[in-house]
């Protein structure tokens, strides 16, 4: 177990001068050959049974997947090594000493010249590892007695020690705060975050070279060909994500004949200015190295904010003679996030607001009059931090339940704002308890490919067959329930509590309402298997991939075997014994009847709290008390520091940034607003969510001054990026400062924010400033503005590549794009005019942006050109 040990304290009050904690270090192939090849031991195992000796089940895993780590290593190469991790506060300067084998110095990282952003959480697809946190350090920003070069990457024993150590290592870099030289009050203006989330989803025809096809041509048409002309190619393909040319993740391995799927997320957060991202398909080779089939290149800069864009992507060839040839198509979603953040003081008018009301019923009218269901987890944070969720759903949980004769049998079934807020607390209260509880049975089961069939109809097997079917089926399910049961004790505090309320919830109202003795007795038991097991331990079952227990989707066998243990260990959560519906599941009757008591039993633990918060059944991590004393000497040395810089420092123990969580909230919300007024969808005066709306828009205001602001100190040619779309704000409002999508750092060691490209919902209420209404960039036989759609599936080729799409580069400097600048509202106006009414506004009229976009389309086929910014992206109906 993880341990953070302050070492020699100069007096009881002081901070801690130095911490230390046992990792393990990710060792490069490179710099692994120069160290002491690791004993292998060469003992034969057998088989073991389902749900025994798990502890190798992960080493197997990590050591079966394929091209799992940066470079190829050679077969007794170790990539982990123990290792200990020591923080030396040394006033003005802080480092981090790295030790192999308790005694040997393998780096020193200079902490104080780090950036926030140069720490952050590697995604569990690395490595197949959670709770590794990576460090981007640049040669003068660290010590080595060698020549490195690649990151430092650090694995912790638990989730508890990670974001300690992730929030330790944070405390004494520096965020990214703009106008920190000029303006001292609060340490700065703002500080930025950013975010990209991509699900990797299917792909087509990988491997087939199709040659540039004419400009002219429609999609639809070109997609047809494609399936027409290709040949399925037998390959084995798996992806690798860059942002900034830095490896990012990495998807399982996949036959690429016809469409392989992969459905796999990635979140990528607290990221530096980001230019590009990068998704490299290779094809896996047994005994060689892999190959590069290709490669999709997406410009950042120009992509737009907070909007979900899902479309076929084309994988080019980026290196040799056939450069620029296609060889497939990749199916993604991606999301762009880009926030700046203000002081918590800026914040309070919306945090008055918030208190006003309990957050599921602010989540409710989210999701009702705004379709924001995404920013519920915004919400959800928001509330942990504070501390009020709990108390919350359980105020909320009061209108669910009745105690009508006809709400007992579809009690907590269906999908309302209580349930899915349920679901969103235990998924993130639990996920060390998810993990404990059927994480190592369900690895295995995948890694051993386990085929489970018990329907003769599916099989066409004998009946003995299929009773061995039945067998197998017991024999897993017994092992996962073992395994649940015997973590019951971990359970966490939060959850327990929750349970607690629903069970006597229920139990008091149906009392109450029919007497002690009634038929639904059992009620209030399934009341809680309710959330336990329907909403969160059987959907991990059926997709591990989706709650992080097993890298990546299984495969159509394992499924089945999913689906079938699933139904099993649902029924038992039922508290059900009898004969299932379908006759070929009858030999589960005995398994269900055994193991009955042992799910009450269950259920009363894990909804009963402990008194004792601390003790180790409570469900609260025993690296609590080590906790408690990073967090001490956070706060003293926090009392010391600029109130920017001691705002960018999470909170422990979820690693949650309230101003960050309200900045998003707030320009999420300022965005649906304006698209509501667009569509005459406003607002009723005076109720709580007009007044959040009103205090979200002078949060904007107090963003618009401060950027102004630093502009005015140090003009820079990024100012001329800014966009003016302001349509919702008042008239003494709207002579306020431009909109700010490229705030300038000053302090010359990092890179400008890049361009903010601008949402649709941002184009839509173009109206009100008298511009011209915009209509789709197609021809006119695609329709109306409606076709421009979010979510949909489009075809993007290589011969029209949209502005977020580079073409591979054939030189060391990068392309540049069709705009110096993000298209803003007023820009695409002038853009659709001449298919609105063939007249061009006055550039006087307009932004900088519109006076390029007038001379930009001086010609048809220029305009053409410039129309394909969005091309791909367009539905036809």
């Amino acid at each position: 177990m993880s341990a953070i040990l302050p070492q020699n304290p100069s007096t009881s009050t002081d901070p801690p001068r130095e911490f230390m904690v046992s990792v393990e270090l990710y060792i490069p192939t490179t710099t692994s050959l120069g160290f002491r090849k690791p004993a292998v031991s060469h003992r034969k195992t057998d088989r073991k049974e389902p749900g025994k000796s798990l502890e190798e089940v992960p080493k197997m895993v990590k050591e079966k997947s394929s091209w799992i780590s940066i470079n190829r290593p050679p077969a007794w190469a170790a990539h982990w090594r123990p290792a200990t991790c020591k923080v030396l506060d040394e006033d003005d300067n802080c480092r981090l000493n790295i030790y192999l084998e308790e005694t040997i110095l393998y780096q020193t990282i200079y902490l104080h010249m780090l950036s926030h952003t140069d720490i952050r959480h590697a995604d569990p697809s690395m490595f197949l590892r959670k709770d590794c946190i990576g460090m981007f350090s640049a040669g003068g920003q660290r010590w080595s007695s060698g020549i490195h070069s690649e990151p430092i990457y650090l694995h912790f024993d638990d989730a508890g020690a990670c974001n300690t150590w992730l929030v330790l290592l944070r405390s004494y870099a520096r965020p990214e705060i703009y106008g920190q030289t000029f303006f001292s009050s609060d340490g700065g203006l703002y500080r930025m975050w950013r975010q990209v989330e991509l699900t990797v989803l299917q792909g087509r025809n990988l491997g087939h070279q199709k040659p540039l096809v004419d400009a002219n041509a429609s999609s639809v048409a070109l997609g047809e060909d494609s399936r027409a002309e290709s040949e399925p190619v037998d390959l084995d393909v798996f992806c690798e994500i860059h942002l900034n040319d830095n490896l990012c993740g990495r998807t399982t391995v996949k036959k690429g004949v016809e469409f392989p799927d992969w459905h796999e997320h990635f979140m990528f957060s607290d990221l530096p200015p980001f230019q590009a991202l990068q998704v490299f398909v290779w094809k896996e080779k047994r005994a060689t190295k892999p190959t590069l089939l290709g490669s999709i290149r997406i410009a950042l800069t120009n992509f737009r904010r907070s909007e979900d864009v899902e479309g076929w992507f084309p994988v080019t060839q980026s290196s040799g003679v056939l450069t620029g040839i296609q060889v497939g198509e990749i199916r993604m979603k991606l999301r762009v996030d880009e926030e700046i953040v203000l002081p918590h003081l800026s914040y309070s008018g919306m945090l008055k607001v918030l208190h006003t009301r309990n957050v599921l019923e602010w989540m409710n009218d989210f999701e009702r009059k705004f379709q924001l269901r995404t920013f519920s987890e915004q919400l959800m944070c928001f509330a942990i931090a504070k501390n009020v969720l709990v108390e919350h759903i359980m105020e909320y949980a009061e209108f669910e339940v009745d105690g009508s004769p006809s709400s007992h049998s579809t009690l907590f079934r269906g999908n309302t704002t209580f349930t899915k807020t349920m679901e969103l607390a235990m998924a993130f209260y639990g996920r060390a308890f998810l993990e404990a509880s059927i994480g190592k049975v369900i690895r295995q089961l995948c890694f051993e490919k386990i085929a489970i069939e018990v329907d003769p109809n599916r099989s066409g097997k004998s009946a003995k067959d299929v009773e061995r079917g039945v067998e197998q089926l017991v024999e897993w399910c017994q092992a996962i329930w073992d395994s649940i049961y015997a973590n019951r004790g971990n359970c966490p505090h939060e959850m327990r509590r929750l349970f607690e309320h629903v069970r006597k919830l229920v139990e008091f109202r149906y009392k109450k309402q029919y007497g002690q003795e009634t038929q639904n007795g059992e009620l209030p038991l399934q009341s809680v298997s309710a959330f336990c097991f329907l909403r969160f331990m059987v959907p991990a079952i059926l997709h591990p991939h989706m709650f992080g227990l097993a890298p990546g989707l299984p495969s159509v066998t394992v499924q089945r075997s999913l689906t079938l243990i699933a139904k099993v260990i649902q029924s038992l959560a039922n508290l059900n014994a009898t004969v299932q519906k379908e006759e070929y599941m009858r030999g589960i009757k005995n398994f269900l009847q055994q193991n009955l008591p042992t799910m009450v039993d269950y259920i009363l633990v894990v909804s009963t709290p402990i008194p004792d918060t601390y003790s180790p059944q409570s469900g609260y991590p025993v690296f609590s008390h080590q906790r408690l004393k990073v967090v001490n000497c956070l706060h003293q040395r926090g009392s010391t520091m600029p109130i920017l810089e001691r705002e960018a420092i999470p909170l422990l123990p979820h690693v949650l940034d309230i101003p960050r969580h309200l900045a998003c909230i707030s320009s999420s919300l300022i965005r649906s607003t304006r698209l509501a007024a667009s569509k005459a969808k406003t607002v009723e005066k005076g109720d709580h969510l007009s007044d959040l709306c009103a205090q979200c828009f002078e949060v904007e205001e107090i963003g618009l001054q401060r950027v102004s602001q630093l502009a005015t100190v140090e003009p820079h040619p990024a100012t001329l990026k800014w966009d003016v779309s302001h349509p919702l704000v008042m008239d003494e409002a709207s002579q306020s400062p431009p909109s700010p999508t490229s705030p300038i750092n000053l302090r010359g060691q990092k890179e400008a924010r890049p361009a903010t490209a601008p949402s649709l919902s941002d184009q839509a209420p173009l109206s009100s400033h008298n511009h011209p209404p915009p209509e789709p960039l197609t021809d006119s036989s695609s329709g109306g503005p409606s076709t421009l759609r979010r979510g949909s599936v489009p075809e993007i080729y290589t011969h029209q590549l949209p502005t977020f799409m580079e073409r591979a580069p054939c030189t060391t400097s990068r392309p540049r794009f069709l705009r110096p600048k993000s298209i803003s509202a007023d820009s695409l106006s002038i853009l659709m005019a001449r298919s609105a009414g063939g007249r061009t506004p006055s550039p006087s009229t307009h932004t900088l942006g519109s006076q390029d976009a007038t001379s930009a389309g001086a010609s048809d086929e220029s305009s053409r050109k410039m129309k394909n910014i969005f091309n791909g992206l367009l539905t036809r109906r």
